[in-house]
């Protein structure tokens, strides 16, 4: 499955690689890209194994608001 969330209060390089990484430790997540200009991650994942509910919370963990 595919997901693209909208990430507000990322300003940088280095809040980019905190989504990133973030979303990556989530079981299950098979590839995350993070565009810091339009302010988005598009997250591949396996539905067996996540949620986009889970994705989100990784990203608000990282200190971040999804939508």
């Amino acid at each position: 499955m595919k997901i693209t969330i909208k990430i507000k209060g990322m300003s940088c390089g280095g809040c980019r690689l905190s989504v990133e990484n973030a979303v990556k430790r989530v079981p299950g997540v098979t590839a995350v890209a993070v565009d810091l200009e339009k302010a988005e991650a598009a997250v591949d994942y396996d539905d067996k194994k996540a949620a986009p509910a889970d994705i989100r919370a990784a990203v608000e963990g990282a200190g971040f608001t999804a939508a």
